[in-house]
């Protein structure tokens, strides 16, 4: 477990030093990339409940306009919230159009994160709900390879949530997409995990679906929630 911890450590500080000596346009060149292949994708285009994360100011591919598009297209959109009150529990709220998002303030790692409450109401949790569930979260991370493995910011946060959604919805899972810069996609076998740290299904780069997540036969098993 030392060796594992360690292992992770040392990948986390390497690519994330990778990340912060990246330019802006390079970013941003990369980020818009990205969004057009998941706006086109046949599995974004057929869920209807999606989560998406709000991206740090820097050093990670920008969501804005993916969220920005994601509204627009008349999807209901969740978005994480970290619960301060428990160590390492998020959560995903619901949002309520993009006047709602760009009040949000800015939390951890200065990341904009949804207030508890929206028009004196609790927001709908996609833990405690189950009339709307969720059919694809699209996430961050520090670094994936090509064996669709995760390695992420060392909290737990994502792991934690799709064991306890699986566990409240019936064993469902959402389809999982990770978004990632062309720096963080390694060969694969290369990011080292755990036994507790869920795979991805879907690993989405500037140019396009990466080899090893096919967005064909995997993805149609776990689109059964999503409705065409």
């Amino acid at each position: 477990m030392a060796t594992l911890q360690s292992s992770k450590k040392a990948m986390r500080k390497a690519v994330s030093s990778i990340l912060r000596s990246l330019s802006n346009a390079d970013i941003q060149a990369q980020s818009h990339a990205v969004t057009n292949h998941v706006l086109s994708s046949p599995w974004f285009q057929r869920c209807r409940t999606v989560s998406c994360y709000l991206s740090m100011p820097t050093g990670e591919l920008d969501t804005s306009s993916l969220i920005a598009a994601i509204m627009q297209s008349g999807k209901t959109l969740y978005v994480p919230r970290i619960d301060v009150t428990v160590d390492g529990r998020m959560d995903f709220v619901k949002t309520f159009g993009e006047d709602d998002i760009r009040s949000f303030p800015s939390g951890l790692w200065g990341i904009k994160e949804p207030t508890a409450d929206w028009n004196g109401s609790p927001r709908p949790s996609a833990l405690e709900t189950s009339d709307e569930p969720l059919d694809l979260i699209l996430m961050p991370g520090v670094v994936f390879d090509h064996s669709l493995s995760r390695l992420g910011h060392g909290k737990g946060y994502y792991d934690r949530f799709i064991t306890n959604y699986t566990s409240s919805h019936r064993g469902q899972k959402p389809l999982l997409v990770a978004l990632a810069l062309r720096e963080q996609i390694l060969e694969a076998g290369k990011v080292p995990v755990g036994e507790h740290d869920w795979k991805v299904d879907v690993i989405i780069g500037p140019e396009g679906v990466v080899p090893g997540g096919k967005s064909g036969p995997l993805s149609s098993q776990r689109l059964d929630n999503c409705q065409s």
